[in-house]
Order: structure tokens, then C-alpha cells, then sequence
């Protein structure tokens, strides 16, 4: 029963930051952010927010900048929007699986023209 709560409040926690990243935040450093998951700790004190950023290295690292500054406002954003006892300390990490999976892809498509001119 717990593990179904956690695994609704992080989806809700996804849907309501992915809005607030959006709409919210005015921080021009802040690029195109997708929020591709969160995982929310069994005692709810910490959900680890997992964004996909376009842009290059320094792009991404100015994103993360950004959002570690805005933390604050963020989770105070969420805590009006979700009802909690205590809003989880909110963790951003990047989600490598799209750039991975998309490495992947190129990689296959080039095996496939090599053996295709063979």
C-alpha cells in the first residue's frame, strides 16, 4: 500500500514541478526542461527529480545552476499545490536515458547502412 502512495505522489510531484519549471520560473538560463521522472523516498523526506535538458554541456550545467537557485521558491510552489506535512527536499539529476537511447539509435542506423552496402 505504501509503495502505490509514494509511486502516486511522485507522479504528481512530476506533473506539478514539470507545470512550475514551465510557468513559474523566469530564470533566462533556464532552457527546454522535460521532467522524465521522480522518485520519492519511502518516508517522503526526498524526491529525486530527473530532467532531460536540450542544449549542450554548458547549457545543461547553466540549467542546473538555475534550478539549485530556484529550489527554494520550487518547493515552496509545490508545497501550495500539494498538501504535505513536510514538502520533500527536492533532488535534481540529469536523465541520461534519452541522450543514451538516442546514441543508441545512431549507432544501430550505421550498422545497418554498413551492412546494407555490403
Amino acid at each position: 500500500m505504501a509503495k502505490i502512495r509514494v509511486g502516486r505522489v511522485g507522479e504528481q510531484i512530476k506533473k506539478e514541478l514539470s507545470q512550475i519549471i514551465q510557468t513559474e520560473l523566469k530564470d533566462p538560463r533556464i532552457g527546454f526542461i522535460t521532467v522524465t521522472g521522480v522518485d520519492v523516498t519511502n518516508d517522503m523526506s526526498q524526491a529525486r527529480v530527473y530532467l532531460s535538458v536540450l542544449g549542450n554541456e554548458d547549457q545543461k550545467e547553466e540549467t542546473l545552476k538555475a534550478l539549485a537557485r530556484g529550489t527554494g521558491f520550487i518547493r515552496s510552489e509545490l508545497g501550495k499545490r500539494i498538501r504535505f506535512r513536510h514538502t520533500p527536499e527536492i533532488l535534481f539529476k540529469f536523465d541520461g536515458s534519452i541522450e543514451y537511447g538516442s546514441k543508441i539509435e545512431s549507432i544501430l542506423t550505421k550498422i545497418n547502412r554498413e551492412n546494407s552496402g555490403e
